[in-house]
């Protein structure tokens, strides 16, 4: 008995022990600390307490030692027929941040008649490049899987994400039907999306405009942590990560919506130059005077949604 009792004292730490506690050095409020110094009239866009909206909050999509994915749906209370989706994916260096950061966007989405979603995935606390590409593709099957019960139309589904989000979803974006990303896949449901808004997302981590790459010889960049290398070391892999360099025939309609740093743009331009030989639609919106985490705060709020719901609506809901 005594045995038994070491044996599951063992097993149950070391199950603990495989838990992986997320990194909280990115959040809203600390954010808003360091802008407000510099733009003392901006203010934290919250949540709305009530709205033409229901929200279906902590399910479940995956699960892994290291803990498990959860997902939140907001969607219109009282719609009657299939509507589009738009997942929703956090930024924070891909190492930090949480899908609650997406909340108050997703609720504005939801109430002009989207379906929203927002989702965790791996940081590179947890895993490394591609586990949350494989983590955001998983949701789409999700979603998939579940449509009929939030009245989704599978075929119009868009990503967007918010500077490392940014990042991911524009890969995502240029990556429909590319086996090396369909991996781990928790349905046989699809990964295709027919939309991306990047949000000051990198589209390519080597590129000159890009400041990904440290210049510090003793610290790393928040890019090779979650690569797993730095770039002179694996030129190949930074490459991969990279939207632009999948860029093509495959590629879905993608608006931009950018600060007024440059850094945050890298690739952009590029991109689409590579998809606009093939019509391929896209949308360049760079908001002036802009810090990098705009989309968090007023005044900028409002406009990132009306940016975000045009885009979206020509899409999805042209006129007749």
């Amino acid at each position: 008995m005594k045995r038994l009792v070491i044996f599951l004292l063992f097993f149950y730490t070391s199950t603990q022990a495989q838990k992986i506690l997320p990194d909280t050095s990115f959040s809203v409020y600390t954010t808003y600390l360091k802008e407000h110094k510099k733009r003392p009239y901006i203010s934290i866009a919250q949540p709305l307490v009530k709205g033409d909206f229901k929200i279906k909050s902590n399910m479940v999509y995956a699960k892994y030692p290291t803990g498990d994915l959860s997902l939140d749906v907001i969607y219109p209370k009282h719609n009657r027929k299939p509507l589009p989706a738009v997942l929703f994916v956090f930024g924070g260096g891909w190492r930090s941040g949480h899908r609650s950061q997406n909340i108050p966007l997703a609720q504005k989405i939801a109430q002009s008649g989207y379906v929203s979603i927002t989702a965790d995935y791996r940081l590179s606390t947890h895993a490394q490049f591609p586990a949350a590409v494989y983590d955001l593709k998983n949701t789409i099957r999700w979603i998939k899987a579940n449509a009929s019960k939030f009245n989704i139309d599978t075929n119009k589904i868009a990503i967007t994400g918010f500077s490392a989000g940014g990042q991911l979803a524009a890969l995502i974006g240029t990556t429909n039907n590319d086996p090396q990303f369909e991996k781990e896949k928790i349905n046989k449901h699809s990964s295709n999306v027919q939309a991306v808004i990047d949000v000051d997302g990198v589209l390519a981590f080597d590129h000159p405009e890009s400041a990904e790459v440290s210049t510090d010889p003793n610290r790393k960049s928040v890019a090779a942590i979650w690569l797993g290398a730095d770039l002179k070391q694996a030129p190949e892999l930074w490459h991969n990560a990279s939207a632009l360099y999948h860029a093509g025939k495959q590629t879905v309609p993608m608006l931009f919506i950018n600060s007024s740093l440059p850094r945050f743009h890298a690739g952009r331009d590029d991109l689409i130059a590579k998809i606009k030989p093939f019509g391929i639609y896209s949308e360049i919106h760079t908001l002036p005077d802009t810090p990098h985490p705009f989309w968090l705060f007023n005044p900028w709020f409002e406009q990132v949604h009306t940016l975000m719901i045009n885009f979206l609506d020509k899409q999805f809901k042209p006129l007749n």
